[in-house]
């Protein structure tokens, strides 16, 4: 979501609810997880809980709820460390393209 690739504002709506629909179920698998573990869900990590739901599904798990009780308790291990005072760095990360931005249309060239 760090760029819209769309320019109308009714694709843009519908582009922020694809990110929000693909995102809260990882969430709602994280927190049940934590619940099953006994911790909160912001020690899990995101990034393993993406990936361990998506091998899931993928090996063809998803019968009973055995399996899916040992992928929460698989996503509980993955716990992040503990990070006080962690300040995310305020810069612009996407890298400078080799052509200049089209400031005019191209007809006016």
């Amino acid at each position: 979501m760090e760029m819209l690739g769309c320019k109308s504002p009714s694709i843009a709506v519908n582009e922020i609810w694809a990110c929000l629909l693909a995102y809260n179920p990882f969430r709602l698998l994280m927190t049940q997880a934590a619940l099953i573990a006994d911790i909160l869900s912001r020690q899990i990590s995101f990034r393993q809980t993406v990936q361990l739901s998506v091998a899931w599904s993928q090996s063809g798990n998803g019968g009973s709820g055995d399996e899916f009780a040992g992928l929460l308790v698989l996503i509980a291990q993955q716990r992040i460390g503990k990070r006080p005072g962690r300040i995310e760095r305020c810069a612009i990360e996407r890298r400078p393209k080799p052509f200049p931005l089209l400031a005019k249309s191209r007809q006016a060239e």
